[in-house]
């Protein structure tokens, strides 16, 4: 096989059918995937989930992770964050030509470890190829697909007045770790993206309560922007305690060094959810138990009062308004 990729990689030829059969199909086959049809073919009873997605990070390795691994965890997290137990991914790529194929490689093994890390299947895909300077090396698209259990109904619009506010663990990671990378930035403690499948926190969340009102995980826009939506989606009043929202040191000291707030930088490994109050501390103590969630913490709760606003008590004492930002701190940090 050529060192990079060609356009005649994606001619439908056989330099395509190679690039298929001794990069994607080794790592990623499967029963439904080896069959190379045009469309996968399964049978899932119940009330079903579906998500799609593209990922188009700068730069495609970072600390943490690469582009595949994101795709793989950002497409089960969105499954997750409805209650659904994700099972089956598509997997679409866009290829530069001139992108190095031992590159490529490294990619699709890592997507192949994050798929098995989260037990879910790649069951069908796409690649295509595009002149250089048309890509930027590397463009994915997942779709998935996940089983909602009876009983369960999460959704931004579900929360209530009284209702607490969880947070799974530190804000800002991914977000920072992309800036420090892309721009040569070092500081003294490395920066390290949180970027991990989160399904299986979720599960045993609903195992301690099947009555989750809200999830979802807070990426682009970070914390903040995830509050809001929650806030106007359901038309309540959230209001959270700046000391108690979990921060790396070198994340804050990253953003206190650049004048970023980490409550608006993005994350790929967190979730906020909204959860009935007598349910709350116990879903805590699960969360705990978890690798992704041992440092989950109840920052704050839902009020009847000023719908559609977020507020923050400071550590200093008094409050301020939370809004979304207009635009994006960090262009292409997923």
């Amino acid at each position: 096989m050529n060192e990079a990729i060609l356009l005649a990689h994606g001619s439908g030829g056989k330099l395509s059918h190679d690039l298929v059969e001794k990069i994607f199909l080794p790592l990623l086959t499967n029963p439904m995937l080896a069959r190379l049809d045009d469309s996968a073919v399964f049978e899932a009873p119940g009330r079903l989930a579906f998500t799609t997605d593209s990922y188009v990070v700068q730069p495609i390795f970072f600390p943490g992770g690469d582009i595949g691994k994101l795709a793989v965890c950002g497409t089960v997290n969105d499954l997750s964050m409805n209650g659904a137990s994700p099972l089956y991914l598509s997997l679409s790529a866009i290829i530069e030509e001139g992108f190095l194929i031992a590159e490529l490689e490294r990619i699709v093994r890592s997507i192949k470890a994050a798929a098995e890390e989260a037990g879910v299947s790649i069951i069908t895909g796409d690649t295509k190829v595009v002149n250089k300077g048309q890509a930027d090396k590397l463009f994915i698209n997942t779709s998935g697909i996940g089983i909602i259990p009876s009983g369960i109904d999460i959704s931004g619009a579900n929360a209530r007045a009284g209702d607490k506010v969880i947070l799974s663990g530190t804000i800002g990671d991914h977000g920072m770790a992309i800036m420090s990378q892309r721009e040569g930035l070092r500081f003294e403690t490395p920066l390290k993206s949180d970027c991990a499948s989160l399904n299986k926190l979720v599960a045993q969340m609903l195992e301690v309560s099947p009555d989750i009102h809200c999830l979802r995980d807070p990426t682009r826009g970070g914390l903040a922007t995830t509050l809001n939506e929650f806030a106007r989606q359901s038309r309540v009043g959230i209001v959270i305690e700046e000391d108690k929202i979990p921060v790396a040191e070198g994340v804050r000291a990253a953003c206190e060094l650049l004048g970023l707030d980490p409550i608006y930088v993005a994350n790929e490994g967190k979730l906020v959810a909204v959860v009935a109050p007598g349910d709350a501390a116990k879903i805590v103590a699960k969360m705990k138990q978890n690798k992704h969630g041992r440092k989950a913490a109840i920052i704050g709760e839902v009020t009847a009062e000023h719908p559609g606003r977020v507020t923050m008590k400071t550590k200093l004492g008094p409050s301020r308004v939370i809004d979304m930002l207009s635009g994006e701190l960090l262009p292409r940090i997923c």
